[in-house]
């Protein structure tokens, strides 16, 4: 009898983690993304590069879900940042630059989330953009530092609360038939802005159904160089579908102090089996001043165009046409381009790419 009480022994052993384990589900999953991208700059010529990330960011993560029982979950979700074209990371100061967070959650209560991770007014934004806030015809090249107005007044060249924030604090509701919303608190710790930290409040709020949809956000934030108040990030949008198109619209007005960055975009996406046709209008308004500078006349619009051909569930082949036309002052380029882009001029671009997902 005593070897079979040794194997029973043994059998209980081994079975016991695999049966805590079937509750777990740990995913590694990820997105591969290189395209060929041309950019011509007024005046400057143009440069051809091969690119990372023009149809969606190329990534890598790790994501898992346990099941507590009784409608609770808790996970965690681990994601960073690839540039596929030379093999780096897509940050040089964070690993999991694009997510890392912890949660637990409840069917009917919703979710506590801690960690790095979108802030509202970004979440609210993007997901009107039909580019998805990539490639050439990208919203985010009107959400640079580099000119002068509210994001580089209130954050200087350091990274800002536009898309994310790190030591954040989420709340999110369950689902609730269409309403869906979240509450984020980000912890200053300091609110150190050379160390990307600040202080931060966000709320979004909306109402979508299979045929149309409206939602608000609001980020306020303040860091060491916010010394003339918060800054305060507000996106109003809505999408409404018809058969197979899809059309959208986006309001988003960024100011700290007495300057301010207004922007519209209206977006068109067409769905016919593997095929989708995309389209964009964006428009920025800068108003105010910085110091002395009136940067009211810094205006510029972008119009982008895109076709992508699904080959599968997890591949495709896609196409961007962008032109960013500038006012004033203004020297918004489409990135992969020669520097020194003079004031009040354009910046075309198109490129041709494959994305994988696994």
């Amino acid at each position: 009898m005593k070897p079979q009480i040794l194997a029973a022994s043994l059998a209980g052993i081994f079975l016991a983690p695999m049966t805590a384990q079937a509750q777990s589900n740990v995913t590694l999953f990820g997105i591969a993304d290189a395209a060929v991208r041309y950019v011509d700059n007024q005046g400057l010529g143009s440069v051809s590069s091969l690119v990372s990330g023009s149809g969606s960011t190329s990534r890598i993560g790790f994501r898992g879900v346990e099941d507590l029982g009784g409608g609770l979950s808790a996970g965690f979700h681990l994601e960073h940042g690839l540039t596929l074209d030379d093999g780096t990371a897509n940050s040089t100061s964070k690993f999991w630059d694009r997510r890392a967070t912890v949660s637990v959650a409840s069917k009917a209560i919703g979710e506590v989330r801690l960690g790095r991770d979108f802030v509202p007014s970004y979440r609210n934004w993007s997901r009107y953009d039909p580019f998805s806030y990539v490639g050439v015809a990208r919203s985010s090249d009107f959400f640079s530092s580099s000119p002068t107005g509210p994001i580089r007044s209130a954050f200087g060249s350091n990274n800002n609360t536009t898309v994310r924030a790190d030591n954040a604090v989420q709340y999110l509701l369950p689902k609730l038939g269409g309403i869906e919303g979240e509450v984020m608190i980000g912890l200053g710790e300091g609110g150190d802005a050379t160390a990307g930290r600040a202080k931060l409040a966000g709320v979004r709020i909306g109402y979508a159904t299979k045929a149309f949809g409206v939602s608000a956000a609001s980020t306020q934030s303040e860091n060491s160089l916010t010394t003339l108040g918060k800054f305060k990030d507000h996106v109003v949008g809505g999408n409404v579908k018809a058969g197979p198109v899809e059309l959208s619209a986006a309001w988003r007005q960024m100011k700290y102090s007495t300057v301010k960055q207004t922007n519209l975009m209206l977006g068109a996406e067409a769905t016919f089996g593997q095929h989708v046709v995309k389209a964009s209008w964006h428009k920025v308004d800068m108003d105010g001043r910085v110091g002395a500078t009136n940067v009211g006349a810094n205006d510029a619009t972008k119009l982008g165009l895109g076709y992508v051909y699904n080959m599968s569930k997890r591949t495709a082949l896609y196409s961007s046409l962008a032109r960013i036309s500038n006012d004033g002052g203004a020297r918004f380029a489409i990135p992969g381009g020669a520097a020194g882009l003079a004031a009040g001029t354009s910046s075309t671009g198109f490129e041709a790419g494959v994305l994988h997902r696994f």
